[in-house]
């Protein structure tokens, strides 16, 4: 068996395609094998369409990168021609190894897909030497490819939650399935608010879903979000998750400790301090600073008692015990605020709490866990991590999808 035999069989070659020459040049760095493929003279070719054999004209050269042949990179060539199909017409022929359109081979870009799944897209494209706007090409084909694929027939609870992409106003709208334990994301979209929702419905009818089906929808305290879930799925009960809830307040926490930096001098390590939940590990300045706030009765000190006290409502176990704690709270927390102009903030949280009350009581009722919404965030932070130096919003919504959506086993070539 000579060598253009031997690597005809390693590259999986059929009739009429054989390898006709190599050659390895190790001047090139890095040194490349290139091989030549080729049919006999006069070989018939299948119909991309119908597979029926027609003759060949004009014939047009094109280059795949295949995976390295040991340390060398590797270039398949071939002359692809055109076929005259009684049925179908003129039609460029489609080649085994690689798919039409794309410069690499099948095995390529599977290999490439392996690796996007366990690290960042320019580590990946560092890894096989190509440049990482061809690398995301593959990843958004395959990745888009398997999203087409995702049943949503049987989806009757869903929950949304929006990220900025990168510093700005430039927002993304994430959907996901609150059954699924693991890869929940069944949904992204740039932008938020009613569009986003729109386009999610339009999705789950083409995806075997449909609205009437969708019982509840959980999501944050937007008035865009609210009244177009209530809107878009009529059946559905809209909850306002506990994330979101504490989150409100969390911020309140952030914007009084601001304010009351410009006016009093605060201990280092406040910031931390305050935004982490009481049972979280503090280092010992951080515990110093929390004391210390706390014994000098600041504002800052006052807006996290008052998110702390938040607990007590959680841990009722029924709606209306729910209900009881949440009215008590409400009304010591006001007291604590009274008119402070710095617990400003907290007071907006409260009155944001109040108003959607009823919303965030469903939760008592639900048969949903705010887990998956929870979870987002560090889906995001992974997304942002994996998606370093990404161009554009497809880029973000592509590695979304790719860790967080259930199409493990519905990518690859």
């Amino acid at each position: 068996m000579n060598a253009n035999d031997l690597l005809t069989l390693g590259l999986g070659l059929t009739e009429p395609w054989q390898v006709v020459s190599q050659e390895l040049d190790l001047h090139k760095q890095p040194s490349e094998l290139r091989l030549e493929v080729d049919a006999g003279r006069g070989a018939l070719y299948p119909c991309p369409v119908c597979a029926k054999l027609c003759k060949a004209h004009d014939f047009k050269e094109f280059t795949w990168r295949h995976l390295n042949f040991f340390q060398h990179h590797c270039q398949i060539t071939a002359r692809v021609p055109r076929i005259t199909c009684p049925e179908h017409g003129v039609c460029r022929v489609e080649v085994p190894w690689a798919r039409p359109g794309s410069g690499f081979t099948l095995l390529f870009e599977q290999v490439v897909m392996l690796l996007a799944r366990e690290m960042p897209i320019s580590a990946v494209a560092s890894h096989v030497g190509v440049t990482d706007k061809r690398i995301w090409r593959v990843v958004e084909y395959y990745v888009f490819k398997a999203m087409g694929q995702v049943d949503l027939s049987k989806l009757c609870g869903i929950g949304l939650d929006e990220t900025a992409t990168k510093r700005g106003h430039h927002y993304v709208t994430i959907f996901v399935d609150m059954d699924r334990v693991t890869r929940p994301v069944i949904f992204a979209t740039p932008g938020k608010g009613k569009q986003c929702l729109k386009e999610f419905a339009n999705h789950l009818k083409e995806h075997g879903g449909r609205s009437e089906n969708v019982i509840e929808v959980v999501c944050d305290m937007s008035p865009a979000f609210l009244s177009a879930a209530e809107e878009t799925f009529p059946c559905a009960s809209v909850t306002v998750d506990w994330f979101h809830v504490v989150q409100i307040f969390t911020k309140a926490i952030d914007q009084v400790r601001r304010l009351e930096y410009k006016e009093v001098a605060l201990p280092k390590g406040a910031r931390w301090a305050t935004l982490k939940a009481l049972e979280t590990h503090r280092t010992q300045k951080q515990e110093a600073a929390l004391n210390e706030m706390q014994e000098r009765g600041l504002a800052t000190a006052t807006a996290f008692r008052v998110r702390e006290l938040l607990r007590w409502v959680r841990e009722a176990d029924s709606r209306s015990a729910a209900r009881w704690r949440a009215s008590r709270f409400f009304n010591f927390a006001k007291e604590l605020v009274d008119d402070s102009r710095l617990l400003e903030p907290v007071r907006k949280a409260l009155e944001t709490f109040e108003v959607h009350l009823d919303r965030i009581l469903r939760r008592w009722e639900s048969l949903l866990t705010n887990a998956r919404l929870e979870s987002l965030n560090s889906l995001f932070q992974a997304a942002r991590t994996r998606a370093r130096g990404y161009r554009n919003v497809t880029t973000f919504i592509t590695v979304i999808y790719l860790i967080g959506a259930p199409i493990a086993e519905l990518l690859g070539p």
